[in-house]
């Protein structure tokens, strides 16, 4: 079964709170995921966003579309941009920890990421934003273990 995934990221302050949204659908079925953490960056929002949403999927090897607004994930995967990264060890780069997370579920499944313009109407990626965003701003926010130790 195909199954369309959106995704979105956000902080509040780069680096400031921050939260993603994910909006899985497959034939009828429609699940949202969402959570927030005190201190992180929006690219590691919108990478981590795509990985959650990946690893909620059941069983390997599904065929899955995911929208995103991200053009830091969608470029760095369908542009190559990763693949050269991962031979160097993601020496120099950001967020090593999520890219080697994504790696791991993203050779599970048969994925084809799409970049989406933000903020234009699109009900799966608004709603993505509002998820992410409310959860950016609310309560029992967790910590990103992979940002606030890499910065100290």
């Amino acid at each position: 079964m195909q199954i369309t995934m959106y995704t979105d990221g956000s902080s509040l302050g780069n680096p400031g709170p921050g939260g993603y949204g994910v909006v899985l659908m497959a034939g009828p079925h429609r699940k949202e995921i969402s959570e927030g953490f005190r201190k992180t960056t929006n690219n590691r929002m919108e990478l981590l966003a795509v990985i959650v949403g990946l690893e909620a999927l059941k069983k390997p090897g599904q065929e899955v579309t995911v929208y995103s607004d991200s053009k830091y994930v969608v470029d760095a995967v369908t542009k190559g941009w990763l693949w050269g990264w991962k031979k160097k060890n993601f020496k120099g780069k950001k967020n090593p920890d999520l890219w080697k997370r994504f790696i791991d579920i993203y050779n599970q499944h048969d994925v084809k990421l799409k970049w989406v313009k933000g903020h234009a109407g699109i009900p799966e990626n608004e709603r993505c934003d509002e998820l992410a965003v409310s959860s950016a701003e609310g309560g029992n926010l967790l910590v990103d273990e992979g940002y606030e130790s890499a910065e100290g």
